[in-house]
């Protein structure tokens, strides 16, 4: 009689969960599922900036010389930008000098993360030397190939695209 009251017990307590005793496993939620890929449109220019934030990693790299992510030589720039999968687009580039240099020289700076440090351009100058663009002033200096600076891509505003704000809709 007791194993009848108990089987009577275990299955009422079964129904009440929902016929699953055990726990059910939860799926695991990706790394970085919900991650915001923002960009700043410089309607004046026909421009979209990608603007991320930047890491411990890349402020490392930019300060030791080294490349990483959005920090690093003028190759790893160059690479960066061309295999740059942002915001739903695959045709970034490395902006010239006069595109960064007309975005800095705005009184507000229009990113939500920034550094105040060089950034790279597309922009050579003699002796193997590009140009980058320090944004607290929007001035240009030539720098080595080899040096480290940090990497903001850009890409044209396409005329099919609709755009509401700084999101870009398709």
């Amino acid at each position: 009689m007791k194993s009848i009251i108990t089987i009577m017990i275990l299955a009422s307590a079964s129904l009440i969960a929902g016929g699953d005793v055990a726990p059910s496993p939860v799926a695991p939620i990706p790394n970085g599922s919900c991650k915001e890929e923002r960009i700043y449109i410089e309607n004046d220019a026909k421009l979209i900036w990608q603007d991320e934030f930047y890491t411990t990693k890349e402020e490392g790299a930019y300060k030791n010389e080294h490349s990483f992510g959005k920090a690093g030589t003028l190759a790893h720039a160059m690479r960066y930008c061309e295999t740059l999968n942002y915001a739903g687009y695959h045709d970034w580039r490395l902006p010239t000098a006069d595109e960064l240099k007309h975005l800095h020289d705005k009184v507000n700076h229009p990113f939500v993360y920034n550094t105040d440090s060089d950034f790279w351009t597309s922009t050579p100058t003699a002796q193997n030397k590009y140009l980058v663009v320090f944004p607290a002033d929007a001035q240009q200096y030539a720098r080595s190939v080899k040096q480290s600076n940090y990497i903001r891509c850009v890409r044209c505003l396409k005329e099919e695209t609709i755009y509401r704000g700084s999101i870009v809709v398709k």
